[in-house]
């Protein structure tokens, strides 16, 4: 159609005027043509990629399958038969070192972190004061020690007095008699032959001879009761000598704690004095940690230990060092839970109760090969893993007593 034709076609309302056919004489933009009919373009893509991605799951799910049950098959046979719990930690019988008598520290000279011999000095006090003590309580021995040689001798002298008034007393006795017998043939005689005034005389001679053996018969009793006298004197004496003797030794012990010295080895930790400090009886000085005897404290749940024994194997991880595996075992297990060890135990028996799931420490030894790296310090965490197949057998404990090579228990 041409535009003169479109412009003579009439209007929508019918009119053609003049306005109208103005208008449309002015030139317009030909009508895009209408787009010709297509058929539909179909993708093969994804249905080329359906059967690969079926493979792909497929394969998953089996794979998933195969790990599932091999590690039901590993709890099945082994994991069920661990019990594990990483409430636990590496413990020692640290030992706090003290004064025992008080006085000014001379030196100390232990630093934290040496390792000390048993015996060797910790720190020593100034003993100028004990060993005055010493040197008093020794010579007051020896004053006690010459007393009790001098009652010795006094002792000695009066068994001598003992035995010379026993010898005048059998004179006496012998003299007695022959007074007797004159006095006795002085009579037979009276009549014939003998005066009166001799027989006075034999009568005032057997009188006097008689009284002079009661005489020396008390002489002979006082000197044995001096005699008694004089040895319960050396027995208190001695008595005396052996409280001297005490002291003595108390003033040595006192003299030798005034070095404190190690009672073990171990290593030297939490230092608490320095030199020219003052301590009295119980002042804490320093920390002795036996590296060489550390163990594992694990705290189990009680619902946790039903088939655990003493003598089972155990496998140690400590986090400080978590590539390797320290092999153990089952020592000891607490007499009670850690609860009732606390310094406020728990009442169950009053007000609301609230059941909580109790722990009970379990005391694992570790090589004595491994202990004496020292690399195990008290306080380290660590993770326990018990094999409860195995039950209490006596021989386990003997080798781990003994201690593996270090090769084969750290891995």
């Amino acid at each position: 159609m041409s535009l003169r034709e479109e412009a003579d076609r009439p209007s929508p309302t019918g009119e053609c005027g003049d306005e109208t056919r103005a208008e449309t004489t002015t030139p317009r933009a030909p009508a895009p043509a209408a787009p010709e009919p297509t058929m539909p373009v179909v993708d093969a893509a994804p249905a080329r990629k359906r059967p690969l991605r079926r493979v792909v799951l497929l394969a998953a799910l089996v794979a998933a399958l195969g790990i599932g049950s091999s590690v039901a098959w590993q709890w099945w046979t082994v994991g069920r038969f661990f019990v594990a719990t990483d409430d636990a930690y590496v413990q020692a019988d640290i030992s706090v070192l003290a004064a025992k008598v008080s006085g000014y520290l001379e030196s100390v000279p232990v630093v934290n972190g040496v390792s000390v011999r048993k015996g060797d000095v910790i720190a020593k006090l100034d003993d100028g004061d004990y060993r005055l003590a010493l040197q008093a309580a020794q010579d007051k021995l020896a004053t006690q020690e010459s007393t009790i040689a001098r009652i010795a001798r006094q002792a000695e002298a009066a068994q001598a007095q003992v035995a010379q008034a026993a010898a005048q007393l059998d004179a006496t006795r012998a003299d007695a008699v022959r007074a007797q017998a004159d006095f006795a043939r002085s009579m037979q005689m009276q009549a014939d032959y003998v005066a009166k005034s001799r027989i006075d005389q034999t009568r005032a001679d057997r009188d006097r001879t008689e009284a002079s053996v009661k005489a020396m018969e008390a002489g002979l009793a006082a000197a044995r009761a001096n005699v008694d006298v004089l040895q319960a004197q050396k027995r208190e004496a001695e008595s005396v000598a052996a409280e001297l003797r005490t002291a003595v030794d108390r003033a040595r012990r006192d003299l030798d704690f005034s070095v404190i010295r190690a009672p073990f080895d171990g290593v030297v930790g939490n230092k608490a004095v320095e030199a020219g400090a003052y301590v009295a009886p119980g002042t804490r000085i320093a920390a002795l940690v036996p590296l060489q005897s550390v163990h594992i404290d694990a705290n189990f749940k009680e619902t946790q230990v039903q088939r655990m024994r003493p003598g089972q194997p155990v496998t140690v991880t400590v986090d400080a060092y978590p590539d390797r595996e320290i092999q153990g075992v089952v020592e000891s297990f607490s007499p009670a839970s850690g609860s009732v060890f606390s310094l406020l135990p728990p009442d169950n028996a009053t007000g609301n109760f609230t059941k909580i799931v109790q722990r009970l420490p379990v005391r694992v030894r570790v090589p004595e090969a491994v202990a004496r790296e020292g690399l195990l310090r008290p306080g380290l965490s660590a993770v326990v893993r018990v094999d409860t197949r195995a039950g209490a057998d006596r021989s386990v404990l003997d080798r781990a007593a003994a201690g593996p090579p270090v090769s084969t228990a750290l891995r």
